[in-house]
């Protein structure tokens, strides 16, 4: 049984067999059909990250906080 893999690597965003170039800057939240990618979790969130960047989001967990 094949799986698809979703992965950033500079510009490109690659779904598979398909690829097209990045929306976000940083590739939180990135965008697939109605789900946001979070490369933190590394797996698709229903909802879009509230944080803008990773950094953000390590620093929110520094202080204590759970994702």
């Amino acid at each position: 049984m094949a799986l698809w893999r979703f992965e950033i690597q500079g510009e490109e965003v690659s779904i598979g067999s398909r690829s097209r170039r990045k929306l976000t800057r940083t590739g939180c939240n990135e965008p697939f059909k109605d789900r946001y990618w979070c490369p933190k979790r590394q797996w698709f969130q229903r909802e879009a990250c509230p944080f803008a960047n990773l950094m953000e989001c390590d620093d929110f967990e520094a202080m204590g906080g759970t994702i």
